[in-house]
């Protein structure tokens, strides 16, 4: 009875005057769209750029002026290591091989002269000071990570994720065995926000306010290395990877819910955004499988459309939970009837959601007080929606005056479209900056491994090419959004040179300048520099175009994780989606937390500029 489908249809809009807003689909798919988007008065004045951004990436001795041999030498060394898959596949093994044979210290030594030195920025943030002032005389700017993660790793959470992810695809009701009971009271300083005794409901907190404090050091970097940097942080370092799972699944059965409802109301096939339930046919419906809540009541006069609401209006609830407890109710399929949608939310783990906000505020405000820039990453789909649901509620208290808080999109995902698109429009609705980061995504095999074995639909587009348009389809929202409203911003972090492109080509289109500081490019460091440094030389005055992703980890941290990467941090978008190497123009294979990620987007193209730079300078 409450099985639900969910597709979307492209859109169209004009810039005032009648211009239309290009699009990456294809003109067939175009012609679905529905309503165009609402014209922006304030852009009527805007005129583009007589001369725009022009970007020449065959100039080889240009992009590696800022190299020296011996880190031409080390590229290319790495380069070729990384297309052996054995190196691959086993580079757990042979790290453990290496580090008994040559001794500690001597395997450290070897690594930092090679992948470690290539791919990571230093051990502190003292040590990273001396490049990333040597990137940003080339115009390049910093984006610093303290390389810090955490996922459901145990036997014991890994069944418990599975029986979460099975009920998130329907097929089981949540239960109570999947939330830790243990408390423990213990003490953090007073650095960062944070004084006096707390009293944890969960031990796990302690570390969460340790690396708080961690992210706290790297934002305080970020400001005294580099104008306008940014700082990257993760959300499953700031909170419980057990509560992020089980806030997820609560929010997806919120969402899912909707999508339903919406097609028992003909709504099926239109985006996410352009669904509308009415409100009296929506009352009738849930009065009838056993809902006592007034729905119509609560929205009457709150949504933009009158007797209508949306899924913006529909996640508010959310928010709303204490006072509207009696309308947050979802299909049980076991038993078919409607139960509480937090019946499984304990107190306990809404003292640590709010614990978590906690945190994202006093990181937020050192951010401000540093000129700094944050940027929350994507992690794995079953953490994602409380990741995203957060970090847009961080977003709607920070991002008033500027872009603060920059969430992150993995375009590898299907829904990818309709999460930016529902995004954009709260923030229009909201009076907020809307920022993004858009990136392909990190975690391909391991999701596709999980939703096999699990049995839920794999929530990744089926082939690189769906992947890209994807990723085109929701940068070129954006973009337009910028031109229209002035009130976004965004970073392509893209290793693909035909993405550049394809950016280049659409700010010129749009009159979107560097100076306008609304358009960023980011690649992760030792990636790509044939197409970093020519992006930095497109700086106008002090911004910077292009930043360079610069994780820093102490080199035993590293190895004491055994796994590789964690020196080569977090190399979403290099190799192609079939073969770790290729000469196509695309974007990281994703190899998951068992195998060394890969260096290089156009693997063939950046040895042979490597090469050519290296007769060059000797």
């Amino acid at each position: 009875m409450f099985a639900a489908r969910a597709a979307v249809a492209p859109w169209g809009a004009r810039l005032p005057g009648g211009r239309r807003l290009r699009s990456s689909v294809p003109p067939s798919r175009s012609a679905q769209s529905g309503p165009a988007r609402p014209r922006s008065p304030g852009t009527a004045g805007r005129t583009r750029s007589t001369s725009g951004i022009s970007v020449d990436f065959t100039e080889t001795r240009e992009a590696y002026k800022s190299k020296e041999s011996l880190e031409l030498l080390r590229s290319l060394v790495v380069l070729k290591l990384c297309s052996y898959d054995f190196l691959v596949e086993k580079n757990k093994e042979i790290m453990d091989l290496g580090e008994t044979v040559l001794g500690q210290k001597a395997f450290h030594q070897l690594l930092k002269m090679t992948f470690y030195g290539q791919f990571v920025a230093g051990e502190d943030q003292n040590a990273i000071k001396p490049l990333i002032e040597k990137n940003l005389a080339f115009g390049v700017g910093s984006v610093l990570d303290y390389s810090v993660e955490e996922d459901i790793g145990s036997i014991k959470h890994e069944q418990k994720e599975t029986n979460s992810c099975a009920s998130a695809a329907g097929k089981h009701s949540l239960g109570e065995d999947h939330r830790e009971k243990e408390s423990e009271e213990l003490f953090v300083s007073g650095q960062g926000g944070w004084n006096g005794a707390r009293t944890y409901s969960h031990p796990d907190e302690a570390k969460c306010d340790q690396h708080m404090e961690t992210f706290i050091k790297c934002i305080k970097a970020s400001g005294g290395s580099s104008i306008e940097g940014f700082s990257a942080i993760k959300m499953t370092a700031l909170g419980r990877p057990q509560l992020l799972l089980h806030f997820s699944e609560t929010l997806m059965k919120w969402q899912r819910f909707f999508t339903f409802l919406a097609t028992q109301q003909g709504q099926d096939g239109l985006e996410a955004v352009e669904q509308r339930l009415e409100l009296t046919q929506l009352q009738d419906f849930l009065t009838k499988v056993g809902a006592k809540g007034d729905f119509y009541g609560w929205f009457t006069g709150k949504q933009e459309s009158a007797g209508y609401i949306n899924i913006i209006d529909w996640k508010s609830l959310i928010d709303d939970r204490e006072k509207a407890s009696d309308l947050l109710v979802v299909p049980n399929v076991e038993l078919g009837e409607l139960e509480p949608l937090f019946k499984t939310f304990t107190a306990d783990e809404e003292k640590e959601l709010k614990r978590i906000m906690q945190r994202l505020d006093v990181l937020a405000k050192h951010a401000l007080e540093n000129g700094v820039r944050l940027m929350v990453d994507a992690e794995q789909t079953y953490f994602q929606p409380a990741i995203s649901k957060l970090t847009v509620d961080l977003q709607r208290l920070q991002n008033r005056e500027k872009p603060v808080i920059f969430n992150t999109y993995q375009c590898y995902l299907k829904e990818a479209y309709d999460s930016v698109t529902t995004d954009v429009q709260l923030s229009r609705r909201e009076g907020w900056h809307f920022a993004a980061k858009l990136v392909r995504g990190a975690y391909m095999d391991q999701e596709r491994e999980r939703a096999a074995e699990i049995g839920y639909d794999d929530p990744i587009n089926p082939d690189y090419e769906s992947t890209s348009r994807m990723y085109h389809r929701c940068l070129d929202y954006v973009l337009d959004e910028i031109a229209l409203n002035q009130r976004a911003s965004v970073m392509v972090a893209s290793h693909n040179e035909d993405t550049v492109k394809h950016t280049l080509r659409r700010m010129n289109q749009l009159g979107l300048l560097p100076r306008d500081n609304v358009v960023y490019f980011g690649q992760l460091l030792g990636m790509c520099d044939q197409i970093s440094f020519p992006l930095g030389e497109a700086k106008v005055h002090s911004e910077s175009l292009l930043y360079h992703r610069c994780d820093w980890t102490p080199i035993f941290a590293a190895l004491h994780r055994a796994d590789l990467t964690v020196i080569v941090p977090s190399l979403q978008d290099v190799c192609s989606p079939s073969s770790p190497f290729s000469s196509q123009p695309c974007l990281m294979r994703p190899f998951g937390y068992t195998h060394l990620f890969a260096a290089s987007a156009r693997c063939a193209h950046a040895e042979a500029s490597v090469q050519a730079q290296m007769r060059l300078t000797n």
